[in-house]
């Protein structure tokens, strides 16, 4: 074998060695992140995960809205992407506690019993008006002392929380997505959808309750979200019987 033939073939044993460890890099920085989107959402492989839809409260019988279809949507990609399971279940006919399965719950008080049995256990600082009624208050929250109103397709506001049952490790998560119009619900779950990894290295497993305002939705949807602050402290306090609300309404 002459000097030309021997560096060939040294030159592709080269590049073999290198796309091998190449490959098992990638797959190996690839099924870390995993590990680690599955940890946040506990959804490890073939688990099963319960997904809480509400009703839609200007239909005359039991139906979705619409737009929080395509939440759900959203949310079943997530839960496919864990390698997961998902059973859809309206909120009327789950009769069940929490912890052992990773749970997604969607829609606010006034069109789902799942999250006001979930606000008040969890959430007592927490208050959202479902009064039916037209009115400046309809759909706020209020929030320990401050009280957030809706403009509706201006300025709207919704709850993103990440919430255990207790300490345990093995003990499933809770995500709440408590807005006060459908879309602000799909903003939420878009927003979790693109920011779950940031979320994951700030909380790690722990609890967190974000509030959301979503901007000028009646032209821009659910893409234009802001951050108003993290919530989790005052909205897992109980609220103050003589709380005297501050309002906070668009401009």
């Amino acid at each position: 074998m002459n000097d030309d033939v021997r560096n060939l073939v040294l030159g592709v044993v080269a590049a073999g060695i290198s796309a091998a460890l190449g490959w098992i890099a990638r797959t190996y920085l690839w099924k870390r992140k995993l590990r680690r989107k599955q940890a946040f959402f506990g959804l490890p492989e073939n688990s099963e995960s319960l997904l809480v839809v509400n009703r839609d409260p200007a239909a005359a019988e039991p139906a979705v809205h619409r737009i929080d279809v395509f939440a759900l949507l959203e949310l079943s990609a997530l839960v496919k992407d864990c390698g997961a399971h998902v059973q859809v279940v309206t909120q009327d006919t789950v009769h069940q506690g929490f912890g052992e399965r990773t749970e997604f719950c969607l829609g606010g008080p006034a069109s789902n019993r799942r999250m006001t049995a979930h606000m008040a256990a969890m959430l007592p600082g927490v208050r959202v008006n479902v009064d039916p009624e037209p009115g400046p208050d309809r759909g706020a929250f209020q929030i320990g002392s401050e009280r957030y109103r809706m403009e509706p397709g201006v300025t709207e506001y919704v709850l993103l929380a990440r919430l255990t049952a207790g300490d345990r490790r093995e003990t499933r998560p809770v995500f709440l997505f408590c807005g006060q119009r459908a879309v602000t619900n799909q903003a939420a779950t878009r927003y979790l959808a693109r920011n779950h990894e940031r979320l994951a290295r700030k909380y790690g497993s722990g609890p967190f309750v974000l509030l959301l305002k979503v901007v000028n939705s009646q032209a821009y949807g659910p893409d234009v979200v802001e951050l108003v602050g993290d919530v989790t402290r005052t909205a897992q306090a109980p609220l103050p019987a003589a709380a005297k609300p501050s309002s906070h309404r668009a401009s």
